[in-house]
């Protein structure tokens, strides 16, 4: 089941921020949330806690569910590569990502709910389904009739837009299109998870 509360919150629990938002806000509260967060010893936390901590980190940065996670994880076992580096590949190709990475929402939520609404299209085609795994070569752009909206404006304006775009994104912003170039590879992902004990969690 997949997290409706506040974001921020799962910043404070993660000990990271996981969002641009929770940035500000993770610099005032840098402890975990609740009546006792200032009194929480991270480091007293076992083994089996940091690596299911690092487990749900992923699972909130790229707000998806338990059961999603699971399926990728079995996906990333399949592939010739290390299964940690293929999960987040996995990962970063959704759909839902690709239009965060891309500069086209503020957000992973915003671009979740984005492509939920129908204003995401792959190769000219309407796709509402966050969780599409995009393939080199295909182009995501923003349907016809949405790209008059307020967010789809500051999208155009690069208002969304890290400073340094994905290098396996080519990305036209006056046009709100990208296409993914490439598969990413994990040298080439900014995710602040340590994927090695997502592993250890699921191969326990």
């Amino acid at each position: 089941m997949r997290y409706t509360g506040p974001k921020v919150r799962l910043s404070r629990r993660a000990g990271v921020p996981l969002t641009r938002k929770a940035v500000k806000y993770f610099e005032q509260r840098p402890y975990p949330p609740g009546e006792h967060g200032r009194k929480t010893n991270r480091r007293s936390v076992g083994d089996y806690g940091v690596r299911l901590l690092e487990k749900q980190k992923l699972r909130w940065y790229y707000d998806v569910s338990e059961r999603q996670l699971r399926r990728y994880w079995d996906l990333a076992v399949r592939r010739p590569g290390r299964s940690g580096e293929e999960l987040v590949s996995i990962l970063e190709t959704r759909l839902a990502s690709v239009v965060l990475r891309a500069g086209l929402a503020p957000s992973i939520y915003a671009a979740r709910q984005y492509v939920n609404h129908g204003h995401i299209t792959v190769d000219g085609r309407k796709v509402d389904i966050p969780s599409y795994l995009v393939q080199p070569g295909q182009v995501i752009g923003v349907r016809v009739k949405s790209r008059s909206t307020q967010p789809f404006v500051a999208a155009a304006e690069g208002v969304y837009a890290d400073e340094r775009i994905a290098p396996y994104l080519s990305v036209d912003h006056k046009n709100l299109t990208v296409t993914l170039l490439s598969r990413p590879t994990r040298e080439q992902i900014v995710v602040p998870v340590d994927e090695q004990l997502v592993v250890e969690h699921y191969s326990r």
